[in-house]
């Protein structure tokens, strides 16, 4: 494979993040069974992010790349100088690799997992892990039946501010909780036309943003039962009416069985005066805490205690690199116990809570 050196802009989307630093989340570093190989299914924007976050972790060698972009390569093994370049993803499987991670649209994250699981290599998907809930049950099946290491890049449960959160919700300091209030506005869109096709996605910004609001909920609530689930869907400020669109705006509005009420918002191209707004609020009866973004930004993050008196408590500022914490610490895992960890079967209630939403219960 020929390319040329060519450095592609950051997305339309989303400004290119700072380079990951070499240290990782958790400062105390094990003793690691093994360096495990890794193959790169997608070295776009993201990938090349995850990529380069591992790299500089130390954890693992990089071994191979696939990707159809001569560009995208070019890039990426400025950071993986020793990889194997492969023209598509059935070489990878081919390959002697521990693991996979896996960049490349929605549409073909369940059947390259599955096909990675099956072949005995761990995997790492870029999320949604799957379009639907019974794909992303066959994904999950899938790794336990060949007892591989199965994680999804869910990157937000790694900052700070949101590990400073669930400690307070798990150690009861914010009291009962009643109430989460969800919020993620992209003043942008995607800038790839299969994000804009329902069949290739599986969805619009409910699935690209709405997930990561869900999954923050669920997780720090310890992933209850959700007793009822309502979704609204608009494309173009108008209620969507064939399955050939997707949302530019969903809201959702849940409720727990403990009785926690959920809300949530998400757009693309929202006139929200700034690049994006994103926050999470959780209300209890003792005090509340909330995640948001500074200055409208992707990666600069504040997390607040409100006490009773109303004043906050800072609890975590910038700066925080945590973009690539979710990779490394899947690296971190698969170098030690590449099994299956039971822990991924809850990204099923994230699914399924997704499908109810967009009205596609089973």
């Amino acid at each position: 494979m020929s390319f040329r050196l060519i450095r592609p802009s950051a997305p339309a989307n989303l400004p290119m993040p700072p380079t990951p630093a070499a240290e990782s989340f958790v400062s105390v570093r094990p003793t690691l069974r093994r360096t495990p190989k890794l193959g790169f299914a997608g070295v776009g924007w993201i990938g090349r992010h995850r990529l380069q976050a591992i790299a500089a972790s130390g954890l693992a060698e990089i071994s191979a790349l696939a990707d159809p972009s001569p560009d995208c390569v070019a890039e990426a093994v400025k950071h993986a100088p020793d990889a194997d370049i492969v023209s598509q993803f059935d070489d990878l499987l081919a390959m002697d690799l521990d693991g996979i991670v896996i960049a490349t649209p929605n549409a073909h994250h369940a059947a390259q997992s599955i096909a990675a699981l099956r072949a005995g290599k761990s995997v790492f998907c870029q999320k949604p892990l799957a379009r639907s809930g019974p794909e992303t049950h066959a994904v999950i099946t899938a790794a336990h039946d060949a007892d591989r290491l199965l994680g999804v890049d869910l990157s937000y449960r790694f900052t700070s501010g949101m590990r400073q959160i669930r400690r307070l919700i798990r150690q009861r300091e914010l009291g009962d909780l009643y109430a989460v209030e969800l919020v993620f506005h992209n003043a942008y869109g995607p800038d790839k036309s299969w994000f804009y096709d329902p069949e290739l996605s599986g969805g619009g910004c409910l699935l690209d943003l709405g997930i990561h609001l869900l999954d923050l909920a669920l997780w720090c609530l310890d992933y209850p039962v959700v007793e009822t689930a309502v979704g609204q869907l608009l494309a173009q400020a108008h209620a969507i009416r064939d399955a050939h669109t997707v949302e530019d705006y969903a809201a959702g509005q849940l409720t727990t069985h403990t009785g926690v009420s959920i809300q949530l918002a998400c757009s693309w191209r929202a006139p929200a005066g700034c690049d994006a707004r994103i926050e999470a609020t959780f209300f209890g009866t003792q005090a509340g805490a909330t995640f948001h973004n500074v200055n409208g930004s992707f990666y600069d993050f504040v997390a607040e205690k409100f006490l009773p008196d109303r004043s906050r408590q800072i609890l975590a500022t910038p700066p925080d690199d945590w973009g690539g914490r979710a990779a490394v610490a899947w690296t971190r895992q698969l170098s030690l116990a590449p099994s299956f960890d039971p822990s991924v079967k809850h990204l099923q209630l994230v699914a399924d809570t997704l499908d109810r939403l967009y009205g596609r219960e089973t």
